[in-house]
């Protein structure tokens, strides 16, 4: 690789149209990504196309495959973001690139509590029953992380390892479990492996929007209607919104026609 000076941030978004029409809002995540990025000379990859067979190996796995997306794409490149197809990013949000100092990045999962804690007992169960069990409060989302090959290139080469090691195992477990597929899972590794990590705000991954009481939704919230998200965090996931009139792609298409326009 050259000079680290010369070398771009990307954006890694795993946004594959799998013919269900889920990726139709996340078109709006990626032109969110793409504007932000444009003002600090960050770029955006997106990967649109399946690297396994996602009937056997789910999307939001594969995202862990981006250091071999970019090196065969001959992209040269210092930091990752590893992002989710559901998050818009403010416009005016600074570089937080800037301070990683060079760290795994991740944000706390500040959603569903139970959730939570019940993926990690049944993970840790199942796959990793030598691990300690990890608070919640030591447990990132990984719709946000942020990694380089510097540091983290031989970790995520484990983490790929274990996934094609225990795919089908992870498959079964999945319909079993019902609480995540590769967040829990990663989480243990990065304790299994030691990996120092750099913990940011929940306003990097502002999420379980819902449950805080920021989505307006007609006939059951009291509130106004208007994005009141947006005065509390700089990157919004659209995550855990329960089935109604303005699920995600409402929001999604929403929050960037009002932020971008």
């Amino acid at each position: 690789m050259g000079n680290k000076k010369d070398m771009k941030n990307v954006i890694f978004i795993t946004n594959m149209d799998l013919g269900n029409n889920r990726n139709t809002p996340y078109h709006y995540s990626v032109k969110s990504w793409e504007e932000w990025g444009k003002q600090y000379g960050h770029i955006v990859v997106e990967l649109s196309e399946p690297l396994i067979d996602p009937n056997r190996m789910r999307p939001n796995l594969q995202r862990h495959w981006a250091f071999d997306v970019l090196d065969h794409n001959g992209i040269e490149y210092d930091q990752v973001l590893l992002v989710d197809a559901d998050t818009i990013i403010h416009p005016n949000a600074p570089d937080f690139f800037k301070d990683t100092e060079h760290k795994f990045v991740g944000v706390v999962n500040d959603g569903c509590y139970e959730w939570v804690n019940r993926s990690i007992e049944k993970w840790g169960d199942a796959m990793f029953p030598n691990e300690p069990k990890m608070p919640s409060w030591d447990y990132i989302n990984t719709g946000f992380v942020i990694i380089n090959k510097e540091k983290h290139g031989d970790f995520m080469k484990e983490v790929q390892n274990f996934y094609l090691k225990n795919i089908d195992e992870i498959q079964r477990l999945t319909k079993v479990i019902k609480a995540g597929t590769d967040q829990t899972i990663l989480n243990y590794l990065i304790k299994q492996h030691n990996v120092d990590t750099k913990w940011f705000g929940n306003i990097w991954n502002f999420q379980d929007l819902f449950r805080k009481n920021l989505l307006h939704i007609p006939g059951h919230s009291w509130f106004s209607d208007d994005l009141h998200f947006t005065k509390s965090g700089w990157v919004y996931h659209f995550n855990a919104i329960p089935q109604n009139d303005r699920h995600v792609s409402y929001w999604m298409e929403r929050t960037y026609k009002e932020l971008y326009k």
